[in-house]
């Protein structure tokens, strides 16, 4: 597959590039794993004097090493002496550094920690003695999103606010998947669209291998997911499991419940019989997998909230695979398939609702976007309030599958309590539905 999208953070990148040559720049680059930080790196490093550095785990020395050996050659020079340890090779690449402007990326920085957890204050030390010498364009990536905020953000760290710019790779925006679709499937139908957000989230590893597989139809999408070796049905643990650790086991079982709309703190409570308020603090600040939902205009402090989780793959791995694990050990892959089928109307209309909130969000037309419902029977829920504070103007949307389906005299009766809070406002009623993709 192609490279596709990026241009603003290539360009946001190169303008850091052209600050390194006057003083030195120490850039983090996060975003979860299979986005695509490593093929973009290496992208904007293509044609610059620069040198790409992948952490494996290792024996220090021979890490050096290789590392010595990687510079050599994308700098063209010639090193002399031995590395055992990384402060003293680091040391040598900063003081190099000071006659000469090049880039160098380190990747999975966050595993210098099962090397040697002293590097970071080993770093720490040699940048803060050289940097005001130096023309260094330091680019550190990292996967495991809860190590890279600790590194960096945590006050007690060695490298905390250390860095000069902090650069987060996000999915695929709604245009680039749209893209991606018309030059590999010129005829792609709604349905298609809708199926291909659903399962890959925009997310660039997904979308390659989908691209490269042609599934470009729900059946062939399916097809791929549930087969025998399939990427996909080990893809939520390889995923996490590392960043959660022992205790991953809830993590999965808090996702899961989430995941099949069981949203609530109360509700995951009773049903795990056990406190998860701690669990759900850090699944949306220290591992960025979920948020809180609160009804639009609500208080801060209000007692309505929900919880979603972010990433559109994992919410389907949760909700589907995790779910059924038995009958995927087993190899009952067409168990699980028939319940997807079962239940993918009902599921893919709350993806339809993200897909219009996210296009909404990307249109730039809005102060404000969110869900809205009240609390008691009668709920008045309404799926899309979009808020533009400048022209005073409020847009209320129902989100249906069919555009048959929907009921605008509803939406108007449901916004009643809404409208009354804005009087100075206009207002707006529409349905979209999949026609509106």
């Amino acid at each position: 597959m192609r490279f596709y999208d990026r241009q603003k953070e290539i360009h946001y990148f190169n303008g850091i590039w052209k600050n390194s040559a006057n003083s030195a720049q120490m850039t983090v680059v996060v975003g979860r794993r299979r986005i695509g930080k490593t093929v973009l790196l290496k992208k904007v490093i293509e044609h610059i004097p620069a040198v790409y550095l992948f952490v494996s785990r290792k024996n220090e020395t021979l890490l050096c090493e290789e590392f010595v050996r990687e510079i050599e050659t994308a700098l063209h020079i010639t090193i002399f002496g031995e590395f055992k340890t990384f402060a003293s090779l680091f040391a040598y690449i900063m003081e190099l550094s000071k006659t000469r402007n090049f880039t160098i990326v380190f990747d999975e920085f966050q595993d210098f920690f099962t090397i040697n957890p002293s590097i970071y204050s080993d770093m720490q030390n040699i940048w803060d003695s050289t940097k005001n010498d130096s023309k260094i364009n330091l680019i550190i990536c990292g996967s495991m999103y809860s190590m890279m905020k600790k590194i960096f953000e945590h006050s007690k760290e060695p490298l905390f606010a250390r860095q000069t710019e902090k650069i987060t790779i996000r999915a695929f925006d709604i245009p680039t998947i749209k893209e991606i679709l018309s030059e590999h499937s010129p005829h792609y139908s709604p349905e298609d669209l809708l199926a291909f957000y659903l399962f890959t989230g925009g997310v660039a590893k997904y979308v390659e291998l989908f691209v490269n597989k042609k599934c470009f139809t729900l059946k062939k999408m399916l097809n791929e997911i549930f087969r025998s070796e399939s990427y996909f049905l080990e893809e939520g643990k390889q995923v996490l499991i590392e960043e959660f650790g022992r205790d991953y086991g809830t993590y999965f079982s808090i996702l899961s419940l989430i995941a099949s709309s069981k949203n609530t703190r109360s509700e995951i409570e009773a049903i795990l019989n056990s406190s998860i308020g701690g669990h759900l603090e850090r699944l949306e600040n220290d591992f960025d997998l979920i948020k809180k939902i609160r009804p639009m205009f609500s208080k801060p402090a209000t007692k309505q909230v929900k919880y979603a989780i972010e990433d559109n793959f994992l919410n389907f791995w949760f909700r589907f695979i995790y779910k059924y694990a038995s009958a995927i050990e087993i190899g009952n892959y067409e168990y699980v398939r028939e319940i997807v089928e079962r239940d993918y109307k009902t599921y893919s209309g709350f993806i339809l609702e993200k897909y219009f909130t996210q296009k909404l969000i990307e249109s730039k037309q809005f102060s404000a976007i969110g869900n809205y419902w009240e609390s008691g029977k009668n709920n008045n829920e309404i799926d899309i309030i979009a808020v533009n504070d400048l022209q005073k103007h409020l847009s209320f949307f129902e989100i249906k599958r069919q555009k048959s389906k929907i009921n605008t005299n509803a939406l108007i009766e449901k916004s009643n309590n809404v409208v009354k809070q804005f009087t100075a406002y206009t207002c707006s009623y529409s349905g979209l539905s999949m026609e509106d993709m």
